[in-house]
């Protein structure tokens, strides 16, 4: 077959290997951008909104998100050594973090945020050398119960967003602003196909974003004070190394994030190789250890910068099945734009004008793929009546912790610092019930013997012994 031919073949784009022209690289760069930009800046604003940080820390830890998930993205695109994928894996910030991120700002600001953030990503490194040791331990039960405690932490933070416009504001610009935008989204993901429906939530935000400018929520006045051009302003978060009660309090939270978002990677490094290549292929395991490795370096940066966990978004996958071209030219060209975003203000100060009501409205539909994606790991392992008692009360324990209904006399005065979050509370008790299920089950019965006749005799007693423990009969 010439190579004119095999150039028209619909899977030829298909190659992480192959050298796309920069033009085509660039334009597909930039669309990529345009569908993860506003959930990887909106995530910081509310993480450092919420917890009532100085402006000028929060635009930081923007900037820092933006830079660190660029980095982070052409090093999963090249590959350095056994550092990163090797393939379009697109970083974002991760959405499950939020609760437990406004949770260490207001007990200890940046500085207690930093020291939570370098052990999370110390421990995501470790675990990606240790996978097949902590698969025993976190099963799918015990993940698909955090993920779905995940919104449960979050949504009363996100409500408080609803409220936040303008002093003098309609009463009802505010409703009828998160309204807009949830039905629009809803509507495209619902009824449209394709590329359009990653489109959903982009267009969400603008339609919402521009109703809410009829009645002077949308902050225009930002963006026209902003400049064109800039070097974002440092904030150095500093390091609480005290290790007091707020730090032994989050760090369970913080472990179970690190183990979210590595769990994450590892399901979009298979993905994405699976779907790369023009006939299926089996995934590389060094290749999303590298993954994860080059996650945990970045959620370095982000402990030493002042930002917010990075993660896996799937955004990559569904470009390459939409567009068949998945040359990792295209993860460079994203990871530079989200990068060039740092260094321009104007731009950067459109999505920052974006009201609390529409930003509510994103993080909702966002939180809502959260809990359906928990309930859908556990679902897919297989549910029977133990696993649905243990997911049944851990989710419950979590809400009711979360919200200061189980004993909080006693549990406040005590350990409260410790299992005040639901995603800790229903963690730890989901992995206390699985290990207490393992350990009450009945030892397994084993023979091993030499392949020879001779071995019979043993096979023999070994079989009577056995059908004497369970109670088998002659006939039997």
């Amino acid at each position: 077959m010439s190579e004119d031919t095999s150039n028209n073949h619909p899977k030829a784009g298909l190659n992480p290997d192959k050298k796309i022209p920069l033009i085509l690289a660039t334009g597909l760069g930039i669309q990529l951008s345009g569908l993860v930009i506003p959930g990887l800046v909106i995530m910081p604003i509310v993480v450092f909104r919420a917890a009532e940080q100085a402006e000028s820390v929060m635009l930081w830890a923007v900037s820092a998100s933006l830079m660190i998930c660029g980095l982070v993205s052409i090093l999963q695109a090249i590959r350095v050594g056994r550092i990163g994928a090797g393939y379009i894996l697109v970083t974002g910030t991760s959405g499950a973090s939020l609760a437990i991120c406004i949770a260490a700002l207001n007990e200890g600001g940046t500085a207690l945020l930093a020291v939570l953030m370098l052990v999370l990503a110390l421990f995501q490194i470790v675990f990606s050398t240790q996978l097949s040791l902590f698969r025993r331990i976190l099963t799918p039960t015990i993940m698909g119960t955090v993920l779905m405690l995940t919104p449960v932490t979050v949504m009363p933070i996100i409500f408080d967003q609803l409220e936040n416009v303008p002093a003098g504001s309609p009463p009802y610009a505010a409703p009828l602003s998160s309204l807009i935008t949830i039905l629009v989204i809803v509507a495209m993901v619902l009824k449209t196909k394709g590329k359009l429906r990653l489109w959903a939530p982009v267009i969400g935000i603008i339609l919402g974003s521009a109703f809410s400018g009829v009645f002077g929520l949308y902050d225009i006045d930002r963006i026209a004070k902003s400049s064109w051009f800039g070097f974002p302003k440092m904030h150095w978060p500093g390091l609480d190394l005290s290790f007091g009660p707020a730090f032994w309090g989050l760090l369970p939270a913080f472990l179970f994030i690190s183990i979210v978002c590595t769990i994450q990677t590892i399901s979009g490094s298979i993905a994405v190789q699976g779907v790369s290549w023009p006939t299926p292929r089996s995934a590389d395991f060094r290749k999303t250890q590298g993954a994860i490795a080059a996650d945990g370096i970045g959620n370095i940066l982000s402990g030493l910068f002042g930002a917010i966990p990075i993660g896996f978004r799937p955004y990559g996958t569904s470009m390459i099945e939409l567009t068949g071209i998945s040359s990792r030219r295209i993860g460079v060209a994203y990871g530079i734009v989200i990068i060039a975003l740092a260094f321009f203000p104007k731009g950067l100060a459109m999505i920052l004008a974006i009201p609390g009501p529409v930003t509510a409205a994103f993080i909702t539909i966002m939180m809502a793929t959260i809990f359906i994606i928990g309930i859908r790991i556990v679902v897919q392992d297989g549910i029977d009546y133990r696993k649905g008692v243990i997911v049944g009360v851990s989710f419950w324990v979590g809400v009711g912790f979360q919200n200061g209904v189980i004993f909080s006399d006693y549990i406040s005065e005590h350990i409260g610092p410790y299992l005040n979050n639901g995603m800790v509370a229903g963690g730890l008790t989901a992995i206390l019930l699985v290990l207490f299920g393992d350990l009450t089950k009945p030892v397994s019965s084993r023979i091993e013997v030499e392949l020879a006749l001779t071995s019979l005799k043993d096979i023999r007693i070994f079989l009577s012994t056995f059908a004497k423990k369970n109670g088998w009969d002659e006939f039997m």
